[in-house]
């Protein structure tokens, strides 16, 4: 449950069924790459850190308390499964949401462009990369794993994980036809009933079960819940990795227990403050969704290759880490920064799906003319690694860290994998190693059969 609230935030219920609603289905997709996503982390990354019992996913710390997280998730898992079950029956069935979803193009074919928002290449390869990154290496995960007592509950909880999420996710791209669905004659925001398209699901709930008493109140909190319990484990494990890599790591500060819990809240105040701050900046960067995503991205792809040239590459040595890391940084905020500047100098323009207003008038009593004609711009011009859709920016990240940090490592000396301790390197990859690895000098002349 505390993983589940780890991941799920106020931006997945909201931004989710915006995007089913504007861009199609195809996102949803995305459950398939979940389920690779969490067979990957149990069987290359997660053994790796058990092994080492370490908390911190860059070295050492302290494990969580997960209440908190549990029951925040099951507000949030009640929330979404009460409006969805109320907007089936609002609407009129399952016949009906399907009929209006395929008559609005909402459940097209699958779509090869490499250059649209969502295709099936960058759904698949995309959110496998970015799931994967976030769920193996990332300081907020490692840290629920190893608060278990064993490697193979480590495993069942990230199986839980995986079919808690899906269902999740799948809940919320649900979610995101049932609202094309109830507004498929009477767009919203083309009638001015709303403002932005993250204000649809709230819009939503209010008009489908605003009557019944403490509906809407338990989809609030729901998604107060989900965005307090990914600040609060952010805040946490952000916390953990200052006090343990930075404070007693990098500066080797000598704390006790006392000092080091004061110092803790100290970072958890000013962390907060800080992300108070940024709300009203974020307010300006157009969905929610993909500003979270691609902001996100830019970290995970960096992180994620970092931790995969250390444990899917013995030669690597700390040269190529730091080289790869800078590269696979610079190259994801180039990505990342360079298609939300294209996007909003109106460079680019992502096709959204049809919408119609012809109901509004006989619906709600709003005589509404329909909207011109959308111009696209010719993107020719602009720079193809703009054009990519944000779900790139992970994977680009990822091989640049992981090219840059190979080369730089065989440039420089590579690491003698006779020396190299197994536990480092992920089970997937140890066959690499050679019979003797992890021994010192003075303990090899007591190998059999040296050669």
């Amino acid at each position: 449950m505390s993983l589940i609230a780890s991941y799920i935030s106020g931006v997945t219920m909201l931004g989710t069924p915006a995007e089913i609603y504007n861009f199609g289905a195809q996102y949803w997709l995305i459950v398939f790459a979940m389920c690779l996503s969490g067979f990957t982390v149990a069987t290359v990354y997660l053994p790796v850190f058990t092994k080492l019992q370490v908390c911190s996913s860059y070295e050492g710390g302290l494990k969580a308390v997960v209440y908190t997280d549990t029951w925040q998730t099951v507000v949030m898992f009640i929330s979404v499964l009460v409006v969805v079950i109320l907007g089936i029956i609002s609407v009129g069935g399952m016949n009906v949401i399907i009929e209006r979803a395929y008559a609005g193009n909402r459940l097209h074919s699958l779509n090869p462009n490499m250059y649209d928002r969502y295709t099936v290449f960058s759904v698949l390869i995309g959110g496998f990369t970015y799931w994967t990154s976030f769920n193996s290496v990332h300081q907020t995960m490692v840290q629920r794993y190893l608060s278990l007592p064993n490697d193979k509950q480590a495993k069942l909880s990230v199986g839980i994980f995986t079919v808690g999420v899906v269902f999740f996710i799948s809940m919320c791209c649900f979610a995101g036809v049932l609202v094309f669905s109830t507004y498929y004659d009477c767009d919203p925001l083309t009638a001015n009933r709303i403002s932005n398209s993250d204000q649809l699901i709230p819009l939503f709930v209010v008009e489908t079960a605003g009557h019944l008493r403490g509906v809407p109140g338990l989809f609030i909190a729901g998604v107060f819940g989900a965005a307090l319990s990914s600040l609060s484990v952010v805040l946490n494990s952000t916390s953990v990795v200052l006090l343990e890599d930075v404070f007693k790591g990098v500066c080797h500060f000598d704390l006790t227990e006392t000092r080091a819990k004061i110092i803790s809240k100290c970072i958890v105040l000013i962390l907060g403050v800080i992300s108070v701050c940024l709300v009203f900046v974020v307010e300006h960067m157009g969905g929610v969704f993909e500003v979270a995503s691609s902001l996100s991205a830019i970290v995970a792809g960096t992180m994620f290759g970092v931790f995969s040239l250390g444990m899917l590459i013995p030669w690597a040595n700390t040269k190529g880490a730091v080289a790869g890391a800078i590269a696979g940084f610079i190259m994801s905020c180039i990505v990342s920064y360079g298609g939300q500047y294209a996007s909003s100098a109106k460079l680019i323009v992502h096709p959204t799906l049809p919408i119609s207003v012809d109901g509004c008038a006989e619906t709600y009593g709003i005589n509404v003319t329909a909207p011109p004609p959308i111009v696209y711009p010719d993107e020719s011009a602009v720079f193809p690694l703009f054009r990519l859709s944000y779900l790139w920016i992970t994977p680009i990240g990822v091989v640049t860290v992981l090219i840059v940090g190979v080369i730089t490592s065989f440039l420089t000396g590579k690491t003698d994998i006779r020396f190299l301790d197994p536990e480092l390197i992920s089970p997937v990859c140890q066959w690499i190693l050679p019979e003797e690895a992890g021994y010192s000098v003075e303990d090899r002349e007591y190998l059999p059969l040296w050669t």
